[in-house]
């Protein structure tokens, strides 16, 4: 018995292939707030400021199902569309708002908003503080865009690392050297000043270190509508800058002194981390709301430190721990 020839695949049109999303509920009926994809990988290009970076993200996107019978939405409309201006354009807030405004297009008889989120890690070339070398800094990033018919929100959420010193630890150090200072040299009467240096650079005038822990600074903003790139290096910058130590990358014996001494000069509780924050974000044009969550990971507790606070714009952000 010969064989006989492989058979071809029969290939169905679109107008014959079933379209079981397309046929209405045959059960209970009801909307729902969120329906989409999460966690699609990505890459894409972002403009920062006036220039424009590279980044893998991990993308959310969702529109709601606002009509009680259908069965459901058209995802593979969202996947493309997103794919189509990931590839064509970098994103801007105004290419942000489009991509947006075509999602909700693309489900016009389904839904009545849409929401995209961005997730990355953004790599930045960080300079040491003394020497000449310089490393990658890290940051965790998202920008969100929310649209609900002419209401669109844009959206930057981006973590900054630091080092917080205690105050009160740094004064009970303080207190010991003091005790320290007074077991060696109490009775002795007048000391010559070089005699104090010395001991001063010996491990027996350290009688107590404060503690100092890696902390973090949670900002979301939400930007004005006016900024046609995302604000990405000029808010680190920015956070770094009020913070005034940010964690390092490459360090050297100079660098490495130089973060101590800035440490010590800027000794903070949370509390004082996140006045600091809310003076700076409060000063800038391009904010229109902002949220904060400043943790500082404490090296003395088993526990963190915490302070959190918005803008306090009527309608805005709600300052939820």
């Amino acid at each position: 018995m010969s064989e006989s020839a492989p058979r071809a695949p029969r290939l169905a049109t679109t107008s014959h292939m079933p379209d079981v999303a397309g046929r209405v509920v045959g059960h209970a009926e009801g909307t729902l707030d969120w329906v989409g994809m999460g966690d699609i990988r990505q890459p894409i290009e972002i403009r920062d400021g006036d220039s424009t970076r590279a980044a893998d993200a991990r993308v959310q996107v969702y529109v709601n199902l606002a009509d009680a019978q259908a069965k459901g939405i058209h995802m593979s409309r969202l996947y493309l569309i997103l794919d189509q201006h990931a590839t064509t354009r970098a994103l801007t807030t105004a290419g942000l708002k489009l991509l947006l405004k075509s999602l909700l297009e693309s489900h016009r008889d389904l839904s009545s908003h849409a929401f995209v989120e961005f997730a990355f890690d953004y790599y930045l070339r960080r300079r040491s503080l003394v020497t000449e070398h310089s490393g990658w800094n890290s940051y965790p990033v998202a920008i969100r865009g929310t649209i609900a018919g002419d209401d669109v929100r844009i959206e930057l959420d981006l973590g900054v690392w630091y080092s917080s010193t205690c105050p009160a630890s740094a004064a009970l150090a303080r207190q010991l050297t003091q005790e320290r200072f007074e077991e060696d040299f109490g009775t002795r009467g007048d000391v010559h000043a070089a005699e104090v240096k010395a001991w001063l650079g010996t491990e027996d005038a350290m009688a107590g270190t404060p503690h100092a822990q890696r902390s973090i600074a949670r900002v979301r903003v939400l930007l004005d509508h006016t900024v046609p790139g995302f604000p990405l290096t000029a808010l680190v910058d920015a956070v770094e800058a009020t913070l005034e130590t940010p964690v390092q990358t490459a360090v050297k014996r100079e660098d490495e002194q130089e973060f101590a001494r800035r440490n010590a000069a800027n000794l903070m509780f949370c509390e004082d981390a996140g006045r600091r924050l809310k003076a700076m974000l409060d000063a800038r044009a391009d904010v229109r709301d902002f949220f904060v969550r400043v943790e500082h990971h404490e090296s003395l507790h088993a526990h963190d430190a915490v302070s959190v606070f918005a803008k306090g714009v009527v309608g805005g952000y709600e300052p939820v721990p």
